[in-house]
């Protein structure tokens, strides 16, 4: 039974299975391009963009330009697979989330449903998507030589267009994604935050000693008795 899915329901995320090979020009060593693929079970429609490395950083620039490449607009629901760090716990009865991936998605107003552990049929959209994208982007790129990162980038945004001119795989509607997905699911997204996303830097809990407070009390009393302020730049800038 083919399952029909509701226009901006959900977007489907996760990283391809294989590689893009780019060998430096001078050094000839070779380090791999990452595929994140995102895609909308709806519509069929499509997002891929090569990266240097599969980190947190890049895990959610990735969801911001799939944000952008959909015509603004944002999902109910964002599956993505048990990664980590981006999924830091996914029980029966608890779910948590990196804060930074857990702010994305307040940010955007969406709710982060990761799949289930050995359970790929959760993301059978975005697994047949890592499909088609080695058939399009990674084995029609086999026999071509990259040199430089951002030449594999624009190969891997050529074909992505290609892929999405071609109509959904196993689906009854007519037409290509980039027709489909206009007509029947775009009007329907949720609109984008009136302010950009901008990602927050934590920093590991630190202890302060009970020294170093009571210092900082001391010169806070020196300022409010009127002591030198020569005097309170000069015991800041003590070890």
């Amino acid at each position: 039974m083919r399952i029909q899915h509701k226009p901006s329901d959900v977007m489907e995320v996760d990283w391809a299975g294989k590689t893009l090979t780019i060998c430096d020009s001078i050094t000839s060593e070779s380090s791999p391009a990452y595929l994140f693929v995102a895609v909308l079970p709806c519509s069929g429609y499509a997002y891929v963009e090569a990266c240097t490395d599969m980190k947190l950083e890049n895990w959610l620039l990735c969801h911001v330009h799939a944000y952008d490449y959909f015509g603004g607009g944002v999902t109910r629901l964002l599956i993505p697979d048990n990664l980590k760090p981006e999924v830091t716990k996914n029980t029966r009865n608890e779910t948590v989330l990196n804060r930074n991936y857990q702010e994305l998605a307040e940010h955007y107003n969406t709710a982060v449903v990761p799949a289930r552990v050995e359970h790929p049929k959760d993301k059978s959209h975005a697994e047949g998507t890592v499909r088609l994208t080695s058939t399009w982007i990674l084995a029609a790129l086999r026999n071509e030589h990259f040199f430089f990162f951002a030449e594999a980038q624009q190969a891997v945004k050529e074909k992505l267009e290609e892929m999405n001119q071609k109509p959904p795989s196993q689906s009854p509607k007519t037409g290509c994604r980039c027709s489909v997905y206009p007509e029947e699911e775009r009007d329907f997204m949720k609109p984008l935050p009136a302010m950009p996303y901008e990602r927050s830097m934590w920093l590991p809990n630190l202890s302060v000693s009970t020294d170093y407070i009571s210092t900082l009390y001391r010169l806070y009393g020196m300022i409010h008795s009127g002591s030198s302020r020569w005097g309170f730049r000069h015991c800041l800038r003590t070890p």
